[in-house]
């Protein structure tokens, strides 16, 4: 069963960036589903890359995954792994579980080693406005927790990002935690997120600060390039540490492993490398007593379909993430939607991945240049990204 054609979409949730995804399809007629991890404005390049590395799978095995992935690495990428190139291969990666999953007639949790649980615990995120006031803010979350949602994540840090902050915003992030944790009863998990922005003493002192509101856990307080100023903050509080969003190898999750860097580390399966990276990631942070909480700043289609999968299968597993400002618009374009009630997904039974989407309702709402994200320069139109796919033969199938 070899790769015939990919095919790559962006889509329009309304929301604060754009969606990829793409569909692998295979010489037997099955096809499969994946999704990139892109930021606001990469997406078209993240898409111009997925474009490329297709030509060298057409032709391949769709079975010959970490092979493909190896080939990828090495030949196409030149042994230099980042952001794009992994985002872009977990994507391929994904959908060929998918076919694999559905061309062996099991969901995929089961072709790989079968469920620890038949359920899989989430947390809201997408919820909060940073326009709005903290109160407004209180408001939202009341409305995510009526909803049966038991944890939250938020960022409570006023903008713009910086290392060194002023008293004030310290104080700011206490007062926000302080109300937050006041309106939401003692019960609610309160996960609070630092992307990466503080020097130590900062993330150190506003840590202490907030420890007395009992905090699920603090997330990526430091930039974990150097993943020695994580360590520091890990040392020093007693909240558990959360990292790994910004952290794409395996080699990267290794060292912050050995530095005993965190509690908790949040890979992303549309980032990573895909399932099988996610598996060994994993089983990495096991003997070090480190929970595995899957980052997904992805959409609640394939990005949490996959997430889903993987975190029914791990023994580590803690919780995931659930962006809940893009459901309504994913379950637009889905067959069937992913069920998620109480915070929790139920885990799918179906073949593959267990989801499937509509590729006219897809092409309905294409890709939107939002331009600047903020300031000067903002713009507000739509235009369509080109989609294309391939159905030639690689030149490289025989490696």
């Amino acid at each position: 069963m070899k790769i015939a054609r990919v095919e790559t979409f962006l889509f329009d949730p309304g929301t604060a960036k754009n969606l990829l995804f793409c569909r692998v399809e295979t010489d037997s007629g099955l096809h499969g589903w994946g999704e990139a991890y892109v930021t606001p404005g990469k997406e078209p390049v993240i898409a111009h890359l997925l474009e490329h590395m297709a030509q060298y799978v057409i032709g391949r095995s769709a079975f010959s995954i970490r092979h493909t992935a190896q080939v990828m690495f090495e030949d196409f990428a030149m042994r230099r792994a980042s952001l794009d190139l992994l985002s872009a291969w977990s994507a391929l990666e994904l959908a060929l579980w998918d076919i694999v999953g559905k061309h062996a007639n099991l969901p995929v949790h089961d072709l790989l080693g079968g469920a620890s649980r038949g359920q899989v615990k989430v947390y809201a995120n997408g919820w909060s406005s940073g326009t709005e006031s903290i109160e407004q803010n209180v408001e939202r979350a009341l409305r995510v927790k009526a909803m049966g949602y038991t944890a939250l994540k938020w960022d409570p840090f006023p903008g713009p990002w910086r290392s060194f902050i002023h008293r004030e915003d310290e104080d700011h992030v206490v007062r926000y935690v302080k109300v937050m944790r006041e309106a939401l009863g003692p019960d609610f998990t309160l996960l609070v997120e630092v992307h990466r922005r503080l020097a130590p003493m900062h993330a150190i002192r506003i840590g202490r600060r907030i420890a007395e509101f009992d905090i699920g856990w603090y997330e990526e307080p430091c930039l974990c390039d150097n993943i020695e100023l994580v360590a520091e903050v890990r040392r020093a509080l007693p909240m558990p540490i959360v990292t790994g969003e910004a952290i794409y190898s395996r080699e990267g999750f290794a060292q912050a492993l050995a530095a005993r860097a965190a509690d908790i580390i949040n890979p992303d399966i549309c980032n990573c490398g895909g399932m099988t990276a996610m598996l060994d990631i994993a089983a990495m942070a096991q003997p070090h007593a480190v929970a595995v909480a899957p980052h997904n700043y992805n959409s609640t289609l394939v990005g949490l379909a996959a997430t889903v999968q993987l975190s029914a299968m791990i023994p580590n597993f803690w919780i995931a993430e659930c962006f809940i400002n893009l459901k309504p618009a994913c379950d637009e374009i889905a067959v069937v939607p992913l069920t998620v009630a109480d915070g929790f997904v139920d885990l799918p039974t179906t073949p593959g991945m267990g989801i499937d989407l509509d590729v006219a309702k897809l092409k309905a709402r294409p890709y939107r240049d939002m331009g600047m994200r903020a300031g000067k320069g903002l713009r507000h139109h739509t235009e369509e990204f080109p989609r294309k796919h391939y159905q030639v033969a690689a030149t490289r199938t025989g490696y």
